[in-house]
């Protein structure tokens, strides 16, 4: 099958390389000549684990080609997928620009009957409002398909690869059977393809991400409940997790989540309720406790400190809104850098992959180091925001002697205080029963 990917962002890339990987041919197209020249090189513009590996097979293949001709691209495909932006605008509603010039000009593209599967995020009744725009300027039959992906960062190829349900919103039998056609490489083993309406895949998509963050504000409210009331998140996320109708997955109290994703989904998901006049409270409580919960880190370690944080040096393990990823979109470690460069501390910060990226935000206001020892090395704090597996068990004896403080302040509730008391340095977590 020959299948044109719009957008070689996060979503395109992984989904163009995923359905090469299957056999097809795929051409990527962005109008983005630097970006393409990049993977033309060889050379993947984001970090996510296996990525490159799977381009460069179907690169070498010949099965996976890249352009910046979108409308070319679009010419002699069975599938077209759009995979472009939808950042947020300043009142949170999706931006679609991008995607509505990328619909007109992939319609003008067409030279058969194809189906336009809308991978993008974006807000319910999108896919009418393409579908005119494409009816309007392609002279051949189409079909406006909703396909929402439910790809992790740092996990997004073994997503893509081996997806627990895909989801398809159209009552077109072409487009559907296309579609069934295009994944059943996927879906071999147990048929995991939902088929429903366009506006019901639409907002599935908000929907899930919805859920997912108002778990992970939900215990981050109970971890600052846990602090006033002496008791422990953990052992709270434990008993909450082994009840079978709960679950385990995204309890974890932290500093807040960020990226791509549920930020932005969050915030269209309110604005389209709001626009329908269904005012989403819950959504709107999950944003403000995740907003609140940036800026836990910074006030424990101003406390600590009792207000003065000036000329103190702060390190911070993690940069990256979570492992597996360099992305520093709407990182909790933005924040917690800024707060404290506001009140006048050295801030110096290390990750395994994110550094280039937050350099670029951050700039020379914050000193980057490559090891994590030499990021402590005198400092009279350490704070861990980003729980990568490297941080997971350290030396904590090695840790207390080339700090010059001996606090720690644990955002993600990767280590045991008892373990990291042992070797000299106070312990303070989220929800642990320690906060300053």
């Amino acid at each position: 099958m020959r299948i044109a990917v719009i957008g070689t962002g996060y979503v395109g890339l992984v989904a163009g390389a995923g359905f090469a990987d299957m056999g097809n041919d795929v051409v990527c197209a962005d109008i983005d000549e630097q970006k393409i020249a990049t993977l033309r090189r060889g050379e993947i513009p984001i970090y996510e684990p296996g990525l490159d590996k799977l381009i460069g097979r179907n690169v070498e293949e010949g099965r996976l080609t890249f352009a910046t001709d979108v409308a070319a691209a679009a010419g002699g495909a069975e599938v077209v997928i759009l995979a472009v932006g939808t950042p947020p605008l300043p009142d949170g509603s999706a931006d679609l620009a991008h995607i509505f010039r990328a619909a007109e000009t992939v319609a003008r593209g067409l030279t058969g009957w194809a189906a336009i599967v809308t991978k993008s995020t974006v807000p319910v009744g999108t896919g009418d409002q393409i579908e005119d725009i494409v009816r309007r300027h392609a002279r051949y039959g189409f079909a406006v398909v909703s396909n929402p992906e439910f790809l992790k960062e740092g996990d997004a190829v073994n997503d893509f690869l081996k997806p627990d349900r895909i989801i398809v919103g159209s009552s077109d039998p072409r487009a559907i059977a296309t579609l069934q056609a295009l994944y059943a490489p996927f879906t071999r083993s147990s048929d995991r393809m939902l088929v429903m309406d366009r506006r019901s895949a639409e907002l599935t998509k908000y929907a899930a991400n919805s859920m997912l963050a108002t778990r992970i504000s939900f215990m981050n409210d109970l971890a600052n409940l846990c602090d006033a009331v002496g008791a422990d998140i953990e052992c709270v996320r434990k008993g909450l997790g082994s009840d079978a109708r709960i679950g385990t997955k995204f309890l974890y109290a932290g500093v807040g989540f960020g990226g791509s994703c549920f930020p932005k989904d969050l915030r269209a998901a309110i604005n389209t309720g709001k626009q329908a006049g269904v005012p989403l409270q819950v959504l709107e409580a999950v944003v403000a406790v995740n907003e609140r919960q940036k800026h836990r880190l910074a006030e424990d370690i101003r406390r600590y400190f009792h207000g003065d944080l000036a000329g103190k040096r702060i390190a911070l393990w993690g940069l990256a809104f979570k492992p597996g990823t360099d992305d520093m979109r709407e990182a909790p470690a933005l924040v917690l850098a800024e707060a404290l460069l506001a009140d006048g501390a050295e801030v110096v910060a290390t990750d395994p992959v994110a550094i280039p990226a937050a350099r670029k935000l951050l700039d020379e206001r914050v000193r980057f180091v490559e090891s994590s020892y030499a990021c402590a090395e005198g400092a009279d704090a350490l704070a861990v925001v980003t729980e990568w597996r490297e941080y997971r068990r350290p030396n904590f004896e090695r840790l207390a002697s080339v700090m010059r403080g001996q606090v720690v302040f644990d955002g993600r509730n990767i280590w045991e205080p008892a373990e990291v008391r042992k070797a000299g340095l106070a312990y303070h977590g989220i929800g642990r029963g320690t906060r300053p």
